[in-house]
């Protein structure tokens, strides 16, 4: 017998502590007014001629900077100078210029803490203090667009309970329907947009304009006197950028200033640019409140590690004078140890090419090229091509494979009647491990695709498992890749999913599949990295 489950969501302090940082960054801005009150050319909402319903920052820029100031003082976060922001200046159909800003506002939140219910709370407030109406939220993937949407809607009868039953609507943006954004615009209600970032970041006046399939339809005017996206823009949105990292180019950053927002605020645990940092959980902050857990590693013992010399030869190459080898090998970076390849001429030692790390320090000078596949290093002798060191064997990642596969169906077997999906992801190191190609481009399954459907076999195959799952080995596993290689030689092609096809129907089946397909849980492989 299956069962429904409800979820519960409880008050956080520190949640709270987020929501008011940005909410008294506004202090001084008009209060919101009640529902029959007349509203005043210095309200927080814009009534427009056109019909638009949208939000207004009466606060001066100077305004503005002493409250983010008050804020971080309060928050123990270092006071900034001057506050981030875009400038532009403005014209009137009469001539009058005014100078415009759009100040940035960073929350800092650790994974696991509730960023995303905790910028949906603050959405709410501000409409409960101020009155502001219009929110975007910018999300960098469907994922986290689907989870968004979920969060919106798993949360609201809690919000309901918390903000006097206030109607809020949101609206996941549709391509092939870019007419619903006017119901956005003149909505009086508290209003949620959410667009994945890809839907809006090819602009009208790119390079590649006179290609229509270049612009996104929200950019195009089509038969309209003017581009869907004018809708969003006349609003004067508060824009939520979910994971801003990942919008740090010039592009993206353009895309997003074209919305016309009022601010951004901007969640992340892992910023690039805190911009007018308001407030900070960081990991230490968040485990010594009992927020989120110590990870618990089930792992086997084996010679790969980043303090073991990992050492690969991908290639010979004859040059006009010499001969260079291509070997991979683990660099100090400034985001940490990255797995690279590097050239490598007689008489270069490893240890500068790693950047210095110690690993690499004793014996690892290219010494000869012993013939056109094999090297061979002062202390650390001949490494023959396509050979390996300091890396996982495959008896170890065939029984990590075999451990992922038996604790899946244990898992399963516990919660399949409570209705949750059980996922198990392995992240690999090459695609060709899990899917090769024949020299028809014929797909075949590699040596870990292999390994798993033995696996699974074995556990489906068991008395305590039988029926658990009610499909083949071949049918529950797939692999979803930045690249895709079909295909050898002259003839091989590889085929990208990546930032350009990023909201694309391709990614949104694979989500499909993933997320919301087989109730009773599936393997995906992804490249990592």
């Amino acid at each position: 017998m299956s069962h429904k489950m409800t979820l519960q969501f409880t008050h956080q302090a520190y949640q709270e502590r987020a929501v008011q940082a940005v909410v008294q960054v506004f202090d001084g801005q008009p209060l919101a007014t009640g529902e029959f009150e007349l509203v005043s050319s210095t309200a927080s909402v814009n009534y427009a001629g056109d019909g638009s319903i949208g939000n207004s920052l009466v606060l001066t820029e100077q305004q503005v900077l002493e409250n983010v100031h008050k804020v971080q003082a309060s928050n123990g976060i270092e006071i900034i100078a001057t506050l981030q922001a875009d400038r532009w200046t403005v014209k009137s159909d009469e001539g009058q210029v005014s100078d415009e800003f759009c100040p940035h506002l960073t929350i800092e939140m650790e994974t696991g803490t509730g960023k995303t219910y905790t910028f949906i709370r603050t959405m709410y407030e501000l409409n409960k203090v101020y009155g502001f109406k219009k929110f975007v939220v910018v999300v960098p993937s469907v994922a986290i667009r689907e989870g968004t949407m979920k969060n919106l809607e798993v949360t609201r009868s809690h919000f309901a309970a918390d903000y006097a039953n206030v109607p809020c609507l949101p609206m996941l943006y549709d391509s092939n329907r870019p007419n619903d954004l006017r119901h956005f615009a003149q909505s009086d209600a508290l209003s949620v947009l959410v667009i994945n970032i890809d839907s809006f970041s090819k602009d009208i006046d790119d390079s590649n304009a006179t290609k229509k399939k270049g612009i996104n339809k929200i950019n195009q005017k089509g038969e309209r006197a003017f581009a869907p996206i004018e809708y969003i823009k006349a609003v004067k949105p508060i824009v939520i950028v979910d994971e801003p990292q990942n919008f740090e180019t010039d592009i993206r950053r353009k895309a997003i200033r074209n919305l016309n927002p009022l601010c951004t605020l901007r969640y992340s645990a892992t910023h690039k640019n805190p911009y007018n940092l308001l407030y900070k959980l960081d990991p230490v902050q968040a485990y010594d409140l009992g927020l989120v857990k110590q990870i618990e590693v089930d792992g086997v013992e084996s010679d790969q590690s980043q303090n073991q010399a990992f050492i690969e030869l991908v290639a010979i190459e004859q040059k006009a004078k010499s001969l260079t080898a291509k070997v991979v090998i683990d660099v100090n970076e400034k985001t940490g140890v990255k797995r690279k390849s590097v050239s490598l001429k007689v008489g270069d030692d490893l240890y500068k090419k790693s950047k210095y790390r110690e690993v690499y320090a004793d014996g690892f000078i290219l010494n000869e090229f012993l013939s056109d596949t094999e090297i061979e290093f002062n202390k650390n002798g001949v490494l023959r091509l396509n050979e390996q060191r300091g890396g996982l064997s495959d008896d170890v990642m065939r029984f990590q494979i075999e451990r992922t596969v038996a604790a899946h169906f244990a898992k399963l077997k516990k919660v399949k009647e409570s209705g949750i999906k059980v996922l198990s992801l392995f992240f690999i190191d090459k695609v060709a491990n899990y899917r090769a190609y024949d020299d028809e481009g014929n797909a075949v399954p590699g040596k870990f695709a292999q390994w798993f459907e033995e696996a699974f076999e074995k556990y489906a195959a068991k008395a305590h498992y039988k029926d658990l799952i009610p499909y083949s080995a071949s049918e529950v596993h797939n692999g979803y890749f930045s690249g895709d290689k079909k295909g050898k030689g002259a003839a091989a092609k590889k085929i990208w999913v990546d930032s350009t096809e990023r909201g694309s129907k391709k990614d949104d089946d694979t989500y499909t599949l993933i997320m919301q397909d087989k109730s009773y849980g599936d393997f995906w492989c992804m490249e990592a990295g």
